[in-house]
């Protein structure tokens, strides 16, 4: 897992060396105390003492724990000088640009992004929609959206109503459990689960859905954070109130809500009336377009959005001239089917919106179709294999299947990357985590001194650890922390981003600093039986500046 980890975890590797370092230089030539009379120790490694003066560990501990902290201290301006750029593309998988000829796009949250309004919206018309169409309590109206409450890639277990994140091995990350708004603490935790693991059989299914006898429903799209703010807030005025529930029942009709805020054109319709409110105009995604087609790339739009809602965003973002920028157009595709059902064939939507009855032989520019599938697609196109590169912000909907089944190369758009990764280049967080990491190794390499003195200062560390582990988590949400981490591990959201895609971005408009011969190289970060040598030192100034501009500050 820690190859597959990606390259964002991968981004501190040569920090983690020198702390590792600094670490050995530490208790190199710095011997435990002697033991007491009569016995042989060999606590630390290279180093063994015969029967001599009664042991002072107290004080050898503390001093190891000193110049650590001061080794540490000293570490950090040579990890500030060489900061992540958060406008950079990460790499997966090795892919050249230069092999790429046609560049395929969702449309929500990748051509477009929406301002924080919308999750408001949403919130609010399918709390309404389950007090006025599914009969739940008018007292819940006062319950108000939360833009800070949860992140993307939460495991919500349909049974128990209890919001959490997992990390890659399926473990549940313990102080991340909700129930309502309330926290479930660490031993109820272990008591209902019997441990901290989920098995295989209860996870989400493939597309992170809770079907087939799977419990747990993984939220990955964007549009998701409202829906388990809002079953997170309706679970906590029936435990408030001590009212008798069925959760089951209560996911269920909170996801008919908000799928309602959808179909029924609630959404669509808020944002055609009021497009400066709702969409963000600074994503240069014109730039990026003609940027592509001034090089003759070939452009496709693959939406599950209807044809008028995606016409009035495009013509807002890009201009009226927005279709004969691309190749095919295809609305209303309802993704994943699109990727897996063969038996649905296009429909051609007129500029009225009217669908025509016409067989489809040929996907013409400056047409709009509607439904269909791949199989058809690739076959009215020849638009296949690794010559595709295929942008989309849905791991699961957009990318999956692409990548696993039809071998075009995917692109992920994750709006939080740049946010994470601002907080991630503050000195504050860089003099936590490294010493953090420092204070994990001390631990382990001072385990191995078992008298009563030294299990007390050791047990002092592993409350200072956890407490740090508590910090670390509440620089990016104070409730679950890190979309791309746990307190150790991966998360499960990132397991399967770095399976999925072969790149990652934080927007479109990250495409701008790189040449269209560019090639992404991941980063080979040390598997843990590796050394980490010759891996952990990526060239100076490594993403501080896009490459496009690196080349023209060479020239």
């Amino acid at each position: 897992m820690a190859a597959a980890a990606g390259p964002l975890l991968g981004g501190r590797v040569a920090a983690a060396a020198a702390v590792r370092g600094l670490l050995g230089c530490c208790l190199r030539g710095a011997p435990a105390p002697a033991p007491a009379a009569g016995t042989l120790s060999c606590r630390v490694k290279g180093f063994c003492t015969a029967a001599g003066a009664a042991p002072d560990m107290k004080s050898y501990l503390w001093e190891r724990y000193r110049e650590a902290k001061r080794s540490t201290e000293d570490l950090v301006p040579s990890i500030m000088s060489n900061l992540l750029n958060p406008d950079a593309i990460f790499s997966n998988n090795e892919m050249s640009l230069s092999d790429i000829e046609i560049y395929g796009f969702d449309y929500d949250y990748t051509l477009v992004f929406y301002s924080k309004h919308l999750h408001t919206l949403i919130f609010n018309a399918a709390r309404d929609l389950l007090i006025n169409e599914h009969r739940y309590p008018a007292e819940i109206r006062n319950y108000e959206y939360d833009p800070n409450f949860a992140i993307r890639g939460l495991h919500y277990d349909v049974h128990r109503a209890i919001l959490m994140k997992i990390d890659a091995f399926h473990y549940i990350q313990l102080g991340t459990v909700y129930r309502g708004l309330s926290v479930v603490p660490d031993e109820e935790v272990i008591e209902m689960y019997e441990g901290s693991h989920i098995p295989l059989e209860q996870m989400s299914d493939f597309y992170g859905k809770s079907s087939h006898g799977n419990t747990m429903k993984q939220f990955m799209d964007i549009f998701s954070l409202p829906e388990m703010t809002l079953l997170s807030c309706v679970n906590e005025y029936f435990l408030k109130n001590n009212l008798d529930y069925e959760p089951v029942h209560l996911y269920k009709d909170v996801k008919d809500s908000i799928r309602d805020v959808h179909i029924k054109g609630i959404m669509y319709r808020a944002i055609e009336a009021d497009i400066e409110k709702y969409i963000c105009y600074a994503e240069q995604t014109r730039a990026v377009l003609a940027k592509l087609a001034d090089h003759g790339k070939k452009m496709f739009l693959i939406t599950n959005s209807p044809s008028s809602f995606v016409d009035k965003g495009m013509r807002y973002i890009v201009g009226k001239d927005w279709r004969d920028m691309f190749d095919v157009v295809i609305v209303q595709a309802e993704k994943p089917n699109f990727f897996n059902d063969r038996r649905r064939p296009f429909r051609k939507v007129t500029e009225r919106g009217v669908l025509l009855w016409d067989k489809i032989h040929k996907l013409e520019k400056g047409q709009i179709y509607k439904q269909g599938n791949l199989y058809e697609f690739l076959k009215l196109t020849g638009w296949r294999g690794s010559k595709v590169l295929y942008f989309g912000d849905h791991i699961y909907s957009d990318l999956a299947d692409l990548t696993l089944k039809h071998g075009w190369r995917t692109g992920a758009i994750i709006p939080e990357l740049r946010s994470e990764i601002k907080i991630m280049n503050t000195e504050q967080y860089i003099q936590t985590m490294t010493w953090l990491q420092t204070l994990t190794g001390l631990l382990e390499q001072m385990q191995i001194h078992r008298d009563d003195e030294s299990q007390v200062i050791l047990q002092e560390w592993k409350k200072e650890r956890k407490e740090m582990r508590e910090m670390t988590k509440n620089f990016f949400n104070s409730q679950f922390g890190s979309l791309f981490r746990t307190d150790q591990n991966p998360t499960y959201f990132l397991r399967r981003l770095s399976r999925f895609a072969d790149i990652y971005m934080a927007s479109l408009s990250c495409l701008l600093s790189y040449d269209l011969s560019h090639t992404f190289y991941p980063r080979r970060t040390p598997l843990q039986h590796e050394l980490p040598a010759w891996s952990d030192r990526p060239p100076a100034g490594n993403f501080r500046i896009p490459v496009a501009q690196g080349v023209a500050q060479a020239k």
